[in-house]
């Protein structure tokens, strides 16, 4: 069952150095608040698990807390490359990073066999792809009903997964709404998931099909209003653009990145003292 945490004591209590952690959210309902506060926490020796590795990703490997990425495409979307990602594959800073590369296909597949308790996934995919060249755990198998070659890939369970979402009741029950991109599998696939979520309601409402996360298979709720900025929380807020678009000069420099971190996220002391002072830097500007 949920515990309703404050979201340093879920991260401090949940998320241990060498773990395998996966944030997940596409496109809107990033956890970015649950990003900062493993940096601000300086967790170390994290193999990082994500099917779109963006901002969140490039903050963790640009502050060393990443030992691998196992992902399906990286980058600033719409604006260009995770500068700290490419850092540390092509110099090494501030630590080598090892990657381990799938298409959307495969990694949404392996998340579906984690949370199905199953070793692996079974797919219909890669001919013609480079991929399984410079990725040797994509194999393939015969089916033993009609002799079809299809790719295999191992299933992804991590230690952590941690979401955002909108509405969580006060039993631990939480509601996703929107686009839900792979939340609900690697929530499941996992042996420990933190919610963070942007208001905790008596009843949560939820209309008919939703998707409803029970609280059996959740580990912590995090109230974090605004927890997914820059993203977008759908009903909630809409994207930051402007953000996006400033990280990139950021996160070119090795000096200007290690100064805003050092500022903004281990200069202060939770997600509500860092949007503040993102808020006065916008005024200003």
């Amino acid at each position: 069952m949920a515990e309703l945490l404050m979201l340093r004591e879920a991260v401090e209590r949940f998320v241990q150095n060498g773990d395998t952690v996966a944030l997940e959210g596409f496109t809107h309902l990033i956890p970015t608040a649950a990003a900062h506060e493993i940096v601000r926490q300086n967790k170390q020796d994290l193999t990082l698990v994500r099917m779109t590795p963006d901002l969140v990703y490039d903050l963790l490997i640009g502050a060393g807390c990443a030992k691998k990425l196992i992902f399906s495409w990286g980058g600033n979307p719409g604006v260009g490359s995770l500068h700290r990602l490419r850092d540390a594959v092509e110099k090494g800073w501030p630590r080598a990073l090892e990657i381990e590369e799938h298409s959307h296909a495969d990694l949404a597949n392996a998340y579906v066999a984690g949370a199905s308790g199953l070793p692996f996934a079974v797919l219909r995919a890669y001919a013609g792809s480079d991929l399984p060249k410079v990725n040797p755990l994509i194999k393939s198998v015969t089916c033993p009903f009609t002799g079809e070659v299809l790719a295999a890939v191992p299933s992804v369970r991590p230690d952590v997964t941690v979401i955002h979402a909108q509405r969580a009741d006060r039993k631990g029950n939480v509601l996703i709404r929107g686009i839900l991109g792979v939340q609900k599998e690697a929530a499941l696939a996992a042996k420990r998931c933190i919610v963070t979520v942007e208001e905790i309601v008596d009843d949560l409402q939820a209309p008919m099909n939703a998707c409803v996360l029970p609280t059996w298979a959740l580990t912590a709720v995090c109230l974090v209003p605004g927890g997914a900025h820059p993203s977008y929380a759908h009903g909630y807020y809409e994207r930051d653009n402007r953000f996006y678009q400033a990280w990139d000069p950021i996160a070119r420099d090795r000096d200007a990145f290690t100064a805003w971190i050092d500022t903004h996220i281990r200069g202060t002391t939770d997600f509500a003292a860092y949007r503040a002072k993102i808020a006065q830097q916008q005024e200003a500007n």
